[in-house]
């Protein structure tokens, strides 16, 4: 996300809550039920898959979206703190509030959703 995206969400915080996140501290495992997607405030998170894949969040980034796209949603990953960090949980019901009040931060995520698909097949090897 870009830099107004993490003011639009910034600008949230005083209603949905923040969560201070530990170095190593985890916030999910994969497998585990998701209901709530994750915003990086501040410090970087890492999501690693079972299958070896790691992929970094770092201030101004979402993680966790499906949670809030897939019915019965289980995680497909473990996010872990890599350093002291600050990420804003958010449930379906604020996820659709924030839409409805700033619908621009829907287009910010998708974007988001966008440049990081595009970065990752870039990161595939050709088959």
């Amino acid at each position: 996300m870009d830099i107004s995206a993490l003011h639009t969400i910034q600008a949230l915080t005083g209603s949905i809550a923040v969560r201070p996140v530990h170095p190593l501290e985890v916030l999910f495992h994969a497998g585990d039920p998701g209901d709530r997607i994750y915003c990086v405030l501040s410090g970087e998170i890492e999501l690693t898959w079972e299958g070896g894949g790691r992929e970094s969040f770092l201030p101004g980034q979402v993680f966790g979206v499906g949670a809030l796209v897939t019915p019965d949603h289980s995680r497909h990953a473990t996010a872990t703190a890599k350093v002291e960090s600050e990420v804003l949980e958010m449930n379906r019901e604020e996820f659709l509030f924030a839409v409805q009040e700033t619908p621009m931060f829907a287009v910010e995520l998708l974007a988001s959703l966008e440049h990081r698909l595009r970065r990752l097949q870039g990161e595939a090897p050709a088959a």
